[in-house]
């Protein structure tokens, strides 16, 4: 009796220690944010806590497409850590309040580089909220990770005559300072602001910062700033100099905040009140491990859990917190606002981001769901339509369509959320009829936006592809009024989701512009790249009808004919001497996985029974496009698609209509994975035969019986169910009818 109580105790403590060690598994440390800086991901590597307001990461202090994020990772310059970026946009813009430590004398170069030092990749390690660096030239060691609102850096110096540099005057690429100011608040303390005008209009950022040691002497240059021969502004740019001993430490914690000095210096004071940089860091991973953990796989390789952890991480660096502890924030009427209760978000990368990584927060973060869409309602209140790519209180109009919608709807559709329904209908509603933006109201008078129109939206064309999404989201606002039971709306908006159809051209099998007489385009080559395709040619944009692809398989004839289409997609390449655009990369076939309107594609062979090859083509995207290198991503990360597709596709499945609340089946990548829901219910993905070989689904089992379905669906998912997918090296038949 007393060996069985004793082997019990033991049995039981090794339990409780077991689950202790997995609560303490840091999934942090399996994140490697140097993924996405080399080739076209144009991701950062710098510390940021999960949807944070700050971003704050080294510049390389030249501008260029390739460091569009400030970083690149074959450079071998540091000329700066500012605190805003974006990641993986292709769009040059922000690098916010720039601080540089040197010490004496210090190297300078001609502009656009400035002060700047020497680092090398071996003196430089990255984790989700953390990155360490030494600059060279001054034998500095530079840590930094932040909170939401704030940045932390943690400067380990030499004894040396040593100085800090705050340069509010440089500016990359698009971005040009129009007005900024620095302070002198006490003897640790300044503050200030940078306002700037680029891709991000008219954006205002206020800063606090607060040093752990007193400056010993302040230094303080302005320039004028002049546009059109008008002074429009001053250029500050400062100096603190510190005597300093060897390994001593100086921390600077920096709040910004889109409304005043006063907001962000109450920002730092909520979020970062002490000079502990390690407290600060162990809050931000702790941050990141609540999210990462979300997701639990079990795999056999360590490379595949890099990547998909370090996607994960990077699903969720954008929407951007906007909004300051106290809720106040600047919106797109250039006025201040508070938002009650609720964070606004900002960051909105709708034409990508409608497609996966918005379907992911719906499990990975459904409470921010319910406060982007509350954003998205304030926005349009406040600029009279939704957004279409917002950021820091500014309308960039980048990119097409009106994809807040979709977002919208499939939240209200999975009732997340207690946002105000009636008013997102609304908001949905004026946005699809704002008829002089973007050809919107000839899109409702001929039933496509013609190709010889123009407007003072309409400067980059795009008609097909402007036609084909416009279709998709009216598609969404009828799903949304159906539910509603607002049957007059719903039948409306159903029947212009139908507008994809007059695009149709059945002589070339293809979509087709056509001009305001009903005319196709003469000469029509799908092959090419045209003004009238956003970032894409014909056949990349043939498939976007994600809401109706039983009714694109009927435009081209039925499932054989659609099924050898799909062929060619993948199997037709492109000459050797075709000049390909910069975003046609990551491409099998005329399929580009670097650029969005691809990505649901590749699961389009379950509609014609034809699994296999959606299998095939997965795994081959998974396992030689996405790697653990600097050039792992194949294309622009888009704030979080490029990785939301992994992460979905590597569980097992992809959402190809968004609003559908259905998902589906690819090949799962990992012979276990735990999505833990907000519900507390876990739903679970077996596939104990899964490998490289292995990516061939035989059979689906859910809760134990057998399943005869391509798709799974959202209430599957969160009633917490278990699929087993038996798994083989050999293509098999669909197991659905």
């Amino acid at each position: 009796m007393k060996i069985f109580t004793y082997i019990t105790l033991l049995c039981l403590l090794g339990a409780c220690i077991s689950q202790q060690e997995s609560l303490e598994e840091d999934y942090s440390a399996y994140v490697n944010p140097f993924i996405g800086t080399d080739f076209t991901g144009n991701t950062y590597p710098g510390a940021q806590a999960p949807f944070g307001m700050v971003q704050l990461s080294p510049d390389n202090g030249l501008p260029g497409w390739n460091r569009i994020s400030g970083y690149f990772y074959p450079d071998s310059t540091i000329a700066g850590f500012s605190h805003t970026h974006l990641s993986g946009t292709g769009a040059g813009d922000l690098y916010d309040i720039s601080f540089m430590p040197v010490t004496l004398p210090y190297k300078e170069a001609e502009p656009p580089l400035g002060i700047y030092s020497k680092f090398s990749h071996k003196d430089e390690t990255a984790s989700a909220g953390y990155y360490k660096v030494l600059l060279r030239d001054y034998n500095i060691k530079v840590e930094l990770t932040a909170t939401e609102r704030c940045g932390i850096q943690r400067y380990t110096f030499p004894e040396a005559d040593a100085a800090i540099f705050l340069n509010l005057k440089k500016a990359m690429n698009w971005d040009a300072t129009s007005d900024s100011y620095i302070e002198i608040v006490d003897s640790v303390t300044i503050q200030g602001y940078r306002f700037s005008e680029g891709w991000a209009r008219n954006q205002r950022v206020y800063f606090r910062t607060r040093f752990s040691k007193a400056f010993n002497q302040i230094k303080i240059d302005t320039t004028t700033i002049v546009k059109d021969n008008k002074r429009i502004g001053t250029a500050y740019i400062a100096r603190f100099d510190f005597k300093t001993k060897k390994k001593e430490q100086i921390l600077l914690s920096t709040a910004i905040s889109s409304v005043s000095m006063k907001g962000a210096a109450k920002n730092l004071q909520i979020e970062v009140p002490e000079n502990d940089f390690d407290k600060y860091l162990n809050i931000t991973r702790s941050k990141w491990n609540k999210q990462l953990s979300k997701v639990e796989i079990k795999t056999n390789y360590p490379k595949d859990r890099t990547i998909f952890y370090t996607a994960l991480y990077h699903s969720m660096l954008a929407p951007t917190i906007y909004s300051d502890v106290d809720g106040g924030y600047y919106g797109p009427d250039k006025k201040m606002h508070h938002s009650g209760g609720w964070t606004n978000y900002t960051t909105f990368s709708l034409w990508d981001t409608y497609r996966a990584a918005h379907p992911l927060f719906t499990y990975t973060a459904p409470e921010r769901v319910n406060d982007m869409i509350k954003s998205f309602i304030a926005f349009y209140q406040q600029n009279g339509r939704l957004p279409v790519w917002n950021l820091y209180g500014s309308e960039t109009d980048m990119m097409i369509g009106y994809h807040a919608v979709p977002v919208i709807v499939d939240a209200y559709l999975k009732d997340i959320g207690d946002f105000d329904k009636e008013e997102a209908l609304k908001a949905c509603m004026v946005t699809s009829n704002y008829d002089e933006y973007r050809g919107i109201g000839a899109y409702k008078k001929t039933g496509y936006v013609p190709y010889d129109i123009k407007d003072e939206y309409n400067a980059d064309n795009w008609s097909l592809s402007k036609t084909l999404e416009y279709a998709f989201d009216d598609y969404c606002i009828a799903k949304m009024a159906d539910k509603m039971g607002k049957r007059r709306i719903a039948d409306e908006y159903y029947k212009r989701s139908e507008n994809y159809k007059n695009l149709y051209n059945p002589m070339t099998s293809f979509m087709q512009p056509r001009d305001s007489k009903g005319i196709f385009i003469k000469d029509f080559n799908p092959d090419k790249y045209t003004p009238h395709i956003t970032e894409s040619n014909g056949w990349q944009y043939f498939w976007s009808v994600q809401h109706d692809i039983k009714g694109l398989i009927n435009l081209v004839g039925g499932k054989i004919r659609f099924a050898q289409k799909l062929d060619s997609m993948f199997t037709y390449h492109p000459n050797n001497k075709d000049e390909l655009p910069i975003f046609s990369t990551g491409m099998i076939g005329q399929y580009v996985h670097g650029n969005e309107p691809s990505h649901h594609v590749i699961y389009l062979f379950n509609s014609v029974d034809q699994p296999y090859k959606t299998q095939k083509y997965i795994a081959e995207v998974m396992n030689k496009l996405y790697d653990d290198t600097p050039g792992g991503i194949c294309g622009n990360e888009d704030c979080g698609q490029m990785s939301a597709w992994y992460v979905f596709s590597a569980i097992g499945f992809y959402p190809v209509n968004p609003v559908s609340g259905q998902y589906e089946i690819g090949t799962p990548l990992f012979s276990e994975v735990k999505l833990h829901l907000e519900n507390g219910k876990t739903f679970t993905v077996l596939a104990p035969a899964v490998s490289k070989e292995n990516i061939y689904i035989q059979s689906v089992k859910i809760d134990k019986k057998s399943y005869n379905r391509s798709y799974i669906t959202h209430q599957q998912i969160m009633s917490g169910s278990t699929v087993e997918f038996e798994m083989g090296n050999k293509p098999a038949q669909a197991w659905y009818p």
